[in-house]
């Protein structure tokens, strides 16, 4: 019964030490990702249009940082992408107020010409 008991404990041990020699390795693509989206974004104008997004972001970015220096490479993995997610967010809410801008902005020309064109035709508005 010994033998078992040591064979068993040996094996335990086996395992525990290649579950720990077994670290994933860091996420790089998914931080290189992140940071890219994240730059892409502020060239955008994000920080203007997205603040909240955009801070959410480099927070995240921040934290799988942080998580692969513990070496908590599923944590840092999942806070990458979770970055990645909140960029692409900022960035879609960033075109969004842009397109709206640009809207807002033709309905006023069309306002304006519309006006114009009654004006020189001398029909009531």
């Amino acid at each position: 019964m010994g033998s078992r008991l040591r064979a068993a404990t040996g094996l335990a041990g086996v395992l525990l030490l290649s579950a720990c020699a077994s670290t994933p390795p860091a996420p790089t693509a998914q931080l290189q990702a992140a940071q890219q989206a994240i730059t892409s974004a502020e060239r955008a104008d994000a920080s203007r249009h997205a603040a909240g997004e955009l801070s959410a972001a480099r927070a995240k970015l921040a934290s799988a940082n942080t998580a692969v220096q513990a070496e908590e490479m599923v944590a840092a993995e999942r806070l990458a992408d979770e970055s990645r997610v909140e960029v692409e967010l900022a960035a879609a809410r960033t075109a969004f107020v842009k397109a709206r801008i640009v809207n807002d902005e033709m309905q006023s020309s069309t306002g304006t010409l519309i006006d114009e064109m009654q004006r020189n035709t001398g029909e009531p508005e």
